[in-house]
């Protein structure tokens, strides 16, 4: 089986000088070019159908998706699980890991099982509190934060050891992340904050969502003036907002989200809210991509990824790139059958070949 500079296979890629992975969104990064990444609405179910087909609906547009950990301190399908589910199909997950819900014993062993499978990435995050989900009376474990759990999966990838000091006989090569929020006081305090990540392991970088360009800009210059964009990735979260109803109630509920009253205000004036949210975030989406040191932007639709490949094709931030496609494992022919199902309901209208040679005239 072929693969490119990118291996569009799924397959792993050879080890590359420099890189700690063998996976398709460092090597994108590494390589200078834009990435795009989306994330994955966990299903309540046990279906691996359901991931099948969540994951068809970004086939093609993204470089990395993924599978959350309990966001909002809500039970889903495990991060783990979906990581399971996408990778025997060619897809690249990037595994959220959330302190909240395990302690360093069980963390190091879903590394190293997520590794094995052929999970790349890992995105290490705190996690919000119990309180904020739907059972508070469940008991958090925060037996590490996101610090020490960059931190700790550094030791095991780069030294080859356990917490404990124990030998790994085969270490992790993931590429590390974390989560950065420019959009919540103390705005002063958000680049150091990231220089911590950095020294801790940070790799790259995924934002909160971003609504307000300048208040972004402010923050990139800070992140510039210390030199941290040479030192990590920065990808920028941006998303359409199904209407001012439903903007007005996220800044309100949903702590670390900025919307200017500009948005609102321009979202209540559209006959079509829907269709506007999806405009702004396709502008936003194209001023980010033009902004100095950020090097890709995390796509976040939620209960609207339908909407991802449109905003990512409109916004023509892959340029001449070609997107990157599943390759059917032929072993899993039900898993084929389900992902073209879910395309064939969605009716796409943009075919990913048609897109490249579009960018590339325009180029």
């Amino acid at each position: 089986m072929t693969q490119n500079h990118y291996g569009d296979t799924g397959e792993p890629l050879p080890a590359l000088p420099g890189h700690s992975s063998h996976g398709r969104l460092e090597r994108i990064l590494r390589a200078g070019e834009f990435a795009v990444t989306a994330e994955l609405n966990p299903p309540d179910s046990a279906d691996p159908n359901e991931v099948f087909e969540r994951g068809a609906i970004f086939d093609g547009w993204v470089d990395g998706i993924n599978a959350t950990d309990g966001s909002g301190a809500n039970c889903h399908m495990s991060s783990v699980s979906i990581c399971a589910l996408l990778t025997r199909v060619g897809y690249s997950p990037i595994m959220q890991i959330s302190c909240r819900d395990h302690n360093r014993i069980a963390i190091q062993g879903n590394v190293l099982g997520a590794a094995a499978m052929g999970v790349n990435n890992i995105l290490c995050l705190t996690g919000d509190g119990v309180q904020a989900g739907d059972q508070p009376g469940a008991k958090p474990v925060f037996d590490l934060d996101c610090m020490s759990l960059l931190r700790t999966i550094k030791q095991m990838r780069d030294e080859g050891k356990f917490l404990s000091g124990r030998k790994i006989t085969a270490p992790p090569q993931v590429f590390l992340g974390a989560a950065i929020n420019p959009f919540a006081p103390p705005y002063e305090f958000r680049a150091l904050r990231l220089a911590k990540k950095i020294e801790a392991g940070a790799q790259f970088v995924q934002s909160q969502y971003c609504f307000d360009i300048p208040m972004l800009e402010r923050y990139m210059e800070q992140v510039r003036d210390q030199g941290l964009d040479e030192k990590c990735f920065i990808l920028i979260g941006v998303g359409p907002l199904a209407s001012a109803k439903a903007a007005k109630w996220i800044r309100s509920n949903v702590p670390g989200i900025h919307i200017p009253d500009s948005v609102i205000e321009r979202l209540e004036g559209a006959e079509n809210q829907k269709l506007e949210g999806k405009n702004i975030c396709i502008e936003m989406l194209q001023q980010v991509h033009e902004m100095k040191g950020v090097s890709g932007a995390h796509v976040m639709a939620y209960r609207q990824e339908e909407l991802v490949a449109d905003i990512v094709y409109e916004a023509g931030v892959l340029k001449g790139r070609k997107p990157w496609t599943r390759e059917v494992n032929p072993d899993f022919e039900a898993v084929s059958d389900a992902v073209e199902t879910v395309k064939e309901q969605l009716d796409k209208s943009i075919d990913p070949q048609e897109a490249v040679a579009a960018a590339s005239e325009e180029v």
